[in-house]
């Protein structure tokens, strides 16, 4: 794609964090962008709402459309992709970045915390897919990008918290399976994983506070990693599961170090990885 001028991108969890880094980015380029997320007025704990965000997107340059949507409801997500294509002519770019997270093991997860992170990880995945798909294989360069970790299985993160990783794997395996089923329609359809943690709401609320935010990096370095891969013909890129700082070296970039939050701090390794 030599150009994301009037091209719209429908970004689930668009109103903050890497989702929202990733509109910005995009939107610099012109491209349109929907921003389907849940939040609608100000959150106490978190920052950012869909209506913010469109200022953002607006004032980067690019053209925003917020839709308040929980991606759990088939009825929300097929309103929010028809008001899309009703306002911008088409859909030329999926992410699925929304994601819910409960870190804990097995007897230590309510069912509540369980089906959430199944019904907005796998089941939101791989709805938002269905959905953009009709509008996507119109397209002369679709691209379908999912925030999901490499294949691999391993123990490690299995053993450590069952209920998430099922859930993240859940839809790492719709990348899998999407990016088969419709390779030879042109679609492109990948994974992008950070090789660190990020510094987002997630990371200081749930993970690890100040501390670990400060060894992690900003969420730019995903949304350039994220336009590197959009930016790559969908016919011959299909089916990988990218990590964001290979993206990166592959484009050319050698020194990481201005996406690091405070770069005297040892970064640290993101799950999965």
């Amino acid at each position: 794609m030599t150009s994301f001028k009037n091209k719209t991108a429908f970004i689930t969890g668009a109103s903050r964090g890497i989702g929202l880094a990733i509109a910005l980015r995009l939107a610099k380029e012109g491209a349109n962008i929907a921003i389907v997320a849940k939040t609608a007025e100000p959150h106490p704990a978190l920052p950012g709402t869909v209506y913010t965000a469109a200022e953002e997107i607006r004032a980067a340059g690019g053209h925003a459309l917020p839709l308040v949507t929980d991606i759990r409801f088939e009825d929300q997500v097929y309103s929010a992709v028809q008001q899309t294509v009703d306002t911008f002519g088409g859909i030329d770019i999926l992410i699925n970045n929304a994601s819910a997270i409960f870190i804990a093991d097995t007897l230590h997860t309510p069912m509540k915390r369980f089906d959430l992170m199944h019904q907005i990880n796998t089941r939101g995945t791989f709805l938002c897919s269905q959905a953009c798909l009709p509008h996507l294989l119109k397209s002369e360069n679709p691209h379908i990008l999912t925030l999901s970790p490499p294949m691999g299985i391993k123990a490690e993160w299995f053993g450590a918290h069952l209920p998430y990783t099922l859930a993240k794997y859940g839809m790492s395996l719709c990348v899998y399976g999407l990016a088969e089923e419709f390779r030879h329609k042109g679609v492109g359809v990948n994974a992008l994983w950070p090789r660190t943690t990020i510094a987002t709401a997630a990371v200081q609320n749930l993970l690890g506070g100040e501390d670990l935010i400060r060894r992690s990096r900003t969420p730019e370095i995903m949304a350039d990693a994220a336009f590197a891969v959009l930016k790559r013909d969908s016919r011959s890129c299909t089916g990988n599961f990218f990590i964001d700082e290979d993206v990166l070296t592959e484009e050319g970039v050698s020194d990481f170090t201005p996406y690091a939050v405070d770069p005297s701090q040892d970064l640290q390794a993101d799950l999965f990885v």
